[in-house]
Order: structure tokens, then sequence, then C-alpha cells
């Protein structure tokens, strides 16, 4: 087929075509077209005089004798084309008969309508802009191969409307995220993708290395300690929208490389972020998905606020069923975090949060803000004024994901100093391997009393689509190398 397709392209260059033109000039989008004049009837169209240019890749060709309907589709949706020998005289017929679908085409003639009623361009001119060489997939069975749709980027997107739409939502989600937070104050500002300590979340970095300066640099695993710096300089409402990297697994949840919003907001608490967090995601379900009420992983899941508050103990017990007992006996507490991990050398609340995310936080549907964390695992968060073996934290869970992290600032730079010395300690690739002394010294400079939150951006694209993997809404997700 490859093979046959070249021959058409050398035949359009005999025939005075050239196969890769750059001159065509579009006045009309199909979308526009439909809407403008789907309604009208074929005695209205025959009253205007105008001509529109379009252009667009075939998707459909059907063949009777001296004349071709063609559907050509671009940005904004598909016309079907009406070309005849008779309009087009010889010449111009013979080389529209060479034409494939996948070729994209420039049209130019007045619009009429067929018997069934379907708003038609009729070609008075009919030009080649791009051969395609390599065929498309049949129109009827479309492009469902998941490997191949992933690797082949753009034949998903061509073949499949809902790949497009997905990343259409995905754009307008992120544009609306922008406009809420600076509409609220805040400003969008850049923090360094290289760094020379990876801090601001527990995750192996990649590691990379600048040549002039002989210096090993990691790529960033989270905006959080950059961004804080900027809230001690005078920025109150600061945030970035950017991508974050982990050398870690992937899953239908994980991708090496994501989209991550960090946000900061200086005299605020975490209280005060759930209640935008609320706001925010019923805010993006109504303006992206349309509805607050969405299907996702095959439950039904309602943004409306307000959020379900429960804190990690009290979802122990009412969700998971644990008896306070079961809790406060670290003997107890041991044997049940042993069915989720190796218990062995954990603190008290590294096996809470243990038990926690093996037997309670797959069950929650939500939108449920899950708080009081323990501290052993909550390296960057002020202590809770009551209990100081907890944190000022939350996480927002929806179908047992965990869709933001949120908390009240640790501003204090003897107990920051002393968690990071603490995380360095434990060891392990995950965690820092010195201590940040620049940020330390920002610290020291005093940062205000501060909330921050991440939200991971390609899951929430997930919940407002419907996607069932994180692939799905990464327009070029990391795949081992294949053909």
């Amino acid at each position: 087929m490859i093979e046959d397709r070249i021959r058409k392209l050398d035949e359009h260059r005999r025939l005075g075509e050239k196969p890769f033109r750059n001159d065509f000039k579009v006045t009309a989008q199909t979308g526009s077209l439909k809407e403008r004049f789907g309604e009208k009837t074929r005695e209205e169209l025959d009253l205007i005089p105008d001509r529109y240019a379009v252009a667009g890749r075939i998707m459909r060709i059907n063949r009777f004798g001296k004349a071709l309907f063609m559907d050509i589709m671009d940005g904004s949706g598909k016309v079907q084309l009406f070309l005849q020998q008779k309009i087009l005289h010889e010449e111009g017929f013979e080389r529209a008969k060479l034409l494939d679908i996948g070729d994209i085409v420039g049209a130019v003639g007045p619009l009429s309508k067929t018997k069934t009623g379907e708003l038609t361009l009729v070609c008075e001119r009919c030009d080649l802009l791009t051969k395609n060489l390599r065929p498309m997939p049949e129109k009827w069975h479309g492009l469902k191969d998941v490997e191949i749709r992933y690797r082949q980027r753009s034949l998903d997107l061509i073949a499949n409307p809902e790949s497009r739409e997905i990343f259409i939502k995905r754009a307008k989600a992120i544009r609306l995220i922008r406009s809420f937070l600076e509409e609220r104050g805040y400003i969008e500002l850049d923090t360094p993708n290289m760094q020379p300590i990876p801090g601001g979340a527990t995750a192996r970095p990649f590691v990379t290395h600048h040549h002039a300066l002989d210096l090993d640099l990691y790529l960033r695993v989270a905006t959080e300690l950059y961004l804080k710096r900027l809230v001690v300089g005078g920025f109150e409402r600061v945030y970035e929208l950017g991508r974050v990297f982990r050398n870690e697994g992937v899953s239908t949840w994980h991708n090496p490389e994501f989209t991550l919003l960090e946000f900061y907001q200086a005299y605020a608490t975490y209280h005060d972020l759930m209640d935008l967090t609320e706001e925010l995601f019923d805010f993006l379900a109504r303006e992206v998905a349309g509805s607050d009420k969405l299907n996702f992983l095959g439950r039904e899941v309602i943004l409306k606020r307000p959020f379900e508050r429960i804190s990690m103990r009290d979802a122990l017990i009412q969700k998971g069923g644990f008896s306070p007992a079961d809790i406060d006996n670290e003997d107890k507490l041991r044997a049940l975090a042993s069915r989720y991990c190796e218990p062995e050398g954990l603190s008290r609340g590294a096996l809470i949060f243990t038990l926690y995310e093996g037997a309670v936080e797959p069950t929650i549907t939500g939108p449920t803000f899950v708080t009081g964390f323990p501290v052993d695992v909550s390296p960057l968060s002020r202590r809770n004024e009551e209990d100081p073996s907890l944190v000022d934290r939350f996480e927002l869970i929806i179908c047992g994901k965990e869709f933001a992290n949120a908390f009240s600032e640790l501003n204090d730079p003897a107990d920051q100093r002393k968690r990071f010395e603490e995380q360095v300690a434990a060891g392990g690739d995950e965690r820092p391997r010195e201590v940040d002394e620049d940020f330390l010294c920002a610290l020291e400079t005093g940062m205000p009393p501060t909330a921050g939150e991440g939200v991971g951006i390609d899951r929430l694209i997930m919940l407002l689509t419907g996607a069932q993997s994180i692939r799905e809404v990464i327009p070029f997700p990391l795949l081992k190398p294949g053909k």
C-alpha cells in the first residue's frame, strides 16, 4: 500500500502538481460552516454566491464514476466535498482520482446540500496539499490497539475523535485553573527544572550532569522548596503549573514525567485550602465536564461542595473497622501493618499511615479530605498545636486515589533542619542525600505563616474526562522502546 501511494505521488508530480504545497489560503473552518449554514435548505444555499476555501485530511472517499464524495476533517470538524468531472474538467478530475484517505487537500467552492440533507462543498478546485504515504486505519474499525495509539499519537488523534476531545478538555482545564488562581490574586512564576538537591517530595530523582560546571543535578521532583523561597521574598500568593520528574514505576496512575500544580498562600491554613480546593474542583467539573456529577472508574463521583472531611484515625475506625485499641497498641498495629509492608524499623506514625494506605484509602469513593497525618510521614508540614505527633495536612481522596496534598507549612527553621537531618539519616534513593542549606537560609530569613498544596493535573484530567489510564490524558507518555 505504501508503494502504491509512492506511485501516486510520482503521478501527481507528472501531472504538474506539487504534493507538498504551502500556498493554499484557508477562508473557513468546517465547524463554522456547519454552524452557520447547517440548518439552511438547498434552495437557500443556492442563493448564496460566496465561495469558501477549506482544508483538511480526507477521512472518507466514495467513488461514483465521474463523481467523488469525500469527507475532510480539520481542527473544528468535518464537511463533505463533492467533486465532479464536468466541474473540475478532465485533468482536474484525473488528479482527484489519485487522492487517498489520509491525504490533506484544499478545496474551493460554494455550499449546497445533498438529497439526504448533508451540507456539502461543491468543489471548483481540489488541490493536494500533502500526500499521505502511510495508510490510515480502516474507517469502520478506527484505531483500537492501545500500544499503537500511545506510540503513534498522531494517528490516534486522527482516527479517534474521543482522544482529541480529551486533549481539548485538558487544555481548557489548564487554562481555567490559571484564570481561577489569578482571579484570586495568585501569580505564576517559574522554578528550576534542574536542582542541586532534590526536595519537596519523597521520590527517587533523575540525575543529569552539567559539564561546564562539572556538577551533578537532579530533575525536580517537586516545585515546593523554590516556591516557598518566593513566599519568603514577598510573593504572598504564588503558583507554578509545570512538569516534574520522578524516577519510579509506570502504571495506569503513574508516569515518570507528569504535570503538577503547586500553589502557596501566605496567612492561610490548610483549612483555607480545603475550601479553595472544593471550589476549584466543583468549578472545573461544571466548566470542563458539564456537570458536578461524574462517572469515574465505574462509580458516580459528585464534586459538589462540601466534600467529606475525616481524620486518618477516624477513617481507620469508621471506614476500616479497626478499634481504637488496635491503633493505640503498637504491637497490634505492627501486626496489622505487616499485611501491607515489612513493619520492622517503622515508627508508630509510619505504621498508622501504612495501615491507612493499605486498608482504608482504596475504599474511599470520595471526594474526601483525610486529615491528621502523622508527623513521621510529613517532613515539611506544620505540627498540630493540640497533638504535636500529627501535622496540619490533608489529602483529597477520590475513588481510592490521591488527587491533592496540602498542609500548613512548617516555617520553624530549627524544626525543619531536624526533620531534614532525619530524612538524610534514614537514607534511601527516595530521600535527599544532604540538607538543603539554601532553603533553611530562606526560612531563617522568615517565612510568614503559609499553606501550600499540590494537585496532580494528569489525574485531575482523568477524573474530568472519565479516562481509565493516565496514558490516555498525556499526549506522549513514556513507553519502552518498540516498533
